[in-house]
């Protein structure tokens, strides 16, 4: 049973046939008596709360009924809805304990999803995660491991992905989100509409509402067409937006208002169109301590971070090494036309020990590296060691500055500096071994001020 909590008999009787023709009991309450009445009769699977039943339009009667509910039962998802559109009422609702935040006019898909979403996340999750049980329900085809904590993450990434709720997948560079990303995507219903990935930290602030949005011809110098822009491209399915914590306060602005009210004018034109899209975003940054230092939007966090994944690094999993390695070396025995090729278990013990601050993708390079190089066909030891990028050592060997001797900013400025050496100058490779991307190395050689090349 849904619960409509409104004093407007027109929003009441709206609702009521919008939910009734998708299948729902509903019983509707014009203030907090009715609703404590209802409540004394049964409880609703899930509430739709406005935020005002009074002259007033501070949306404070919403809030104090919302946290009445929360006290009362917990376990039962609301979702906020209201005509007096304000992020800073969103916000409050979202810290109440709000699953979502609707505004009136809503768009009835929309709100159906949110509602349906909301639902299905409030379901027992299982115990007790096993690999081989999560591969039958699931496809995880490109994702290697058996940890305790990574079989969580698949565990609920099983959960959302047939819902549209926002993802926020956070973790060091390296760690595999854009696979979970990906995961996510394959095992909803949007699986066969488009996936489209935008790295946020490659896209200037000038350019982004047209990368994002498209524009018109004639919208700015060089718009000599019309140019289709990546929500629009996404429409139905799912869009990934990696490096969400590098976008600028004025893109943060822009995209705020697409997740918001699902609409977006290409750059240039005047007309609104809608769009249908699963947003799922990532980082390797801490936008909790960014938003505390006015870094990154509030309101934006709280609409991208419904489910939050975080990726373990690769150190915090050591016992999923030797399983990422025989994958490694399983699909460059076919790339390479080495069929014999494998891995000694002197080698995996040795490079489970090994410090990967890239993480997956710096243990790809190592093993690829090392499979071009060598011309053993079973590899030891010493044919990673030969091949080790910068920043991979045997963990035994690390040699670690005493703690108050160094700043993490001087450590950084010195790898950074002892990366450009290694690779003479070659951004893209130092960009590779650091586990960063390549604009991101840009913009602290400039912080630095280390010298460099853009050509390749």
């Amino acid at each position: 049973m849904l619960l409509i909590i409104d004093d407007d008999i027109a929003i009441q009787t709206s609702l009521s046939l919008l939910f009734r023709k998708e299948g729902f009991a509903v019983r509707v309450a014009d203030g907090p008596f009715e609703t404590f009445e209802v409540l004394e009769q049964e409880t609703p699977e899930l509430i739709l709360l406005d935020m005002n039943f009074s002259v007033s339009t501070t949306g404070d009667d919403g809030l104090r009924l919302l946290r009445k509910l929360r006290e009362q039962i917990p376990q039962v998802p609301v979702i906020l809805i209201t005509g007096w559109g304000s992020i800073d009422l969103a916000v409050e609702g979202m810290k109440a304990g709000a699953k979502d935040f609707i505004t009136k006019p809503w768009q009835n898909d929309h709100l159906v999803q949110s509602v349906r979403t909301a639902l299905n996340l409030a379901q027992t999750a299982p115990s007790s995660p096993n690999r081989r049980k999560l591969d039958q329900q699931f496809r995880f085809d490109n994702i290697v491991g058996e940890d305790p904590a990574l079989l969580d993450i698949l565990t609920t990434v099983g959960r959302v992905a047939p819902t549209d709720a926002p993802v926020l997948i956070t973790g060091e560079s390296g760690t595999g989100k854009e696979l979970i990303a990906e995961a996510i995507h394959q095992n909803s219903r949007r699986h066969r509409q488009p996936f489209v990935k935008v790295n946020l930290g490659g896209i200037s602030a000038t350019l982004f509402e047209s990368e994002l949005f498209g524009h018109v011809r004639g919208a700015f110098t060089d718009a000599r067409t019309d140019r289709v822009g990546r929500f629009e491209l996404a429409n139905k399915g799912s869009i990934f937006l990696d490096e969400i914590g590098d976008l600028d306060p004025a893109s943060q602005v822009k995209l705020l208002r697409v997740l918001q009210d699902r609409t977006f004018e290409p750059l240039g034109s005047s007309k609104s169109r809608t769009v249908d899209v699963r947003v799922i975003c990532a980082t390797n940054r801490n936008l909790e301590e960014m938003v505390s230092r006015g870094h990154f939007r509030e309101d934006l966090f709280y609409r991208i971070n419904l489910i939050s994944v975080r990726l373990p690094a690769l150190r915090e999993r050591p016992g999923d090494i030797p399983l990422l390695v025989t994958y490694f070396v399983n699909n460059l025995k076919t790339i390479y036309g080495r069929p014999d090729l494998q891995v000694s278990s002197t080698a995996q013990k040795w490079l489970k020990n090994l410090a990967l601050p890239g993480n997956i993708r710096q243990l790809k390079n190592v093993v690829e590296r090392s499979v071009l190089l060598s011309a053993n066909e079973e590899l030891q030891p010493d044919d990673f060691e030969r091949n080790l990028t910068a920043g991979a050592v045997p963990q035994p060997q690390r040699a670690m500055p005493d703690v108050g001797t160094m700043t993490l900013e001087e450590m950084e400025y010195q790898m950074i500096q002892r990366a450009m050496a290694f690779h003479q100058n070659r951004v893209a490779k130092v960009a590779r071994a650091l586990g960063i991307t390549r604009f991101a190395l840009y913009r602290r050689l400039e912080k630095f001020g280390i010298p460099y090349t853009t050509e390749e």
